[in-house]
């Protein structure tokens, strides 16, 4: 299967995932930490991928959302960004909101 497949099977196969450096268990950047940390206070389970276990989606995710950092939160398929973005949503309560909605 053709990596840009398999991000999209990734990011179509679960209502909430993340491109993340690390696992959640065990994040590799302070980035990623803070980023799954606000998802898992969402109270809602997520799929996430390691991109420095797999160098090919390290290397093209960000051709295919044409965003160049990690992490990288989708929902519902849509990419809603990176770190401060998701952040930002958290916040203000967006977040939460939006994961509740696509997870049920």
């Amino acid at each position: 299967m053709d990596v840009m497949d398999r991000i999209d099977e990734a990011v179509k196969g679960h209502s909430v995932f993340i491109f993340m450096k690390g696992t959640p268990q065990f994040p590799s950047c302070g980035f990623s930490s803070r980023t799954v940390d606000a998802l898992k206070q969402c109270e809602k389970e997520f799929g996430y991928c390691n991109v420095l276990a797999d160098q090919e989606i390290f290397q093209n995710l960000p051709r295919y959302a044409d965003w160049p950092t990690f992490p990288q939160v989708y929902i519902n398929g849509e990419l809603i960004g990176g770190c401060d973005i998701t952040l930002d949503m958290f916040e203000k309560g967006d977040l939460k909101t939006m994961i509740h909605e696509a997870v049920g």
